[in-house]
């Protein structure tokens, strides 16, 4: 894997003089923010070498260079998942070369399932903590240049850029939940008796995305940031049948409130 990162590395220095400190991934529907980015260089995955392909409608499959709110960044518009078939270690390996390329801080974000009662479709959620039900992202061969092989994951994401980002919300009039998001491998919706162990065992929202980007990130040393739009609800009385085109019509109605968050992020960090 560190052969293929650093080619990766290497193609893609090729291509730009950015040196982004930022990384931001896009989930599903959320990819709007791109057209706030003064672009420089825009990479289709197919292109890069050994990157993985996008294969969900509403994921764009392309890297992102350029500026936004005046800073350098790197921005995944569409991500990967483990549900479309992908190694484990395949679904984070764009932030393994996020790191080697210079990034910093990760900013994540996706559109999630609220088990929390008292949510709302379109809530945004600041996540503070996971439940990861997806299989580790660290397991197999561990490479020294990756961080420790035993990561430390008690302040996964970070206390300072959340404190940041809730006064932000705050002077704009934007109002943000704060929860512990759970991941799941998907691709099925969860069942009703799901999103209910699902709450017991301490979840506010559920999704198949962010956690092993963050894991990935952590062992690397990256400070991470994520917000999720709440596109649907696993809560008793609330649950109705849903497609994936509803959660991304969700996602689109919320996203200009997860855009300004980020936009002025990005710009104190």
């Amino acid at each position: 894997m560190l052969e293929q990162i650093n080619q990766s590395v290497k193609f893609i220095e090729q291509k730009t003089n950015i040196k982004p400190e930022i990384g931001i991934i896009l989930g599903t529907g959320l990819g709007g923010l791109v057209s706030q980015i003064d672009i420089e260089t825009e990479l289709f995955y197919g292109d890069i070498p050994n990157f993985p392909i996008s294969t969900v409608e509403g994921h764009q499959g392309k890297l992102i260079f350029g500026y936004l709110s005046g800073k350098p960044v790197m921005a995944m518009q569409g991500r990967f998942h483990f549900y479309e078939g992908y190694p484990i270690q395949q679904v984070a390996f764009p932030v393994r070369v996020m790191k080697f390329f210079g990034v910093k801080n990760l900013i994540v974000s996706n559109a999630s399932g609220g088990v929390n009662p008292d949510f709302e479709i379109g809530d945004l959620m600041i996540i503070n903590d996971h439940i990861n039900l997806i299989p580790n992202v660290l397991i197999g061969k561990h490479y020294e240049e990756f961080g420790a092989r035993f990561p430390d994951m008690s302040h996964a994401y970070n206390k300072d850029i959340i404190n940041k980002a809730k006064d932000i919300a705050s002077k704009n009039g934007i109002a943000v939940r704060e929860g512990v998001y759970c991941g799941v491998t998907g691709p099925t919706l969860e069942t009703p008796a799901e999103y209910k162990y699902f709450r017991i065992i301490g979840a506010d929202a559920v999704g198949m995305s962010t956690v092993p980007e963050v894991i990935v990130a952590n062992q690397m040393g990256m400070q991470c940031f994520a917000i999720s739009i709440i596109t649907d609800l696993g809560v008793p009385g609330k649950i109705v049948k849903v497609t994936h085109e509803d959660v991304q019509n969700a996602a689109a109605n919320s996203e200009p409130k997860m855009t300004r968050i980020i936009k002025e992020l990005v710009a104190e960090l």
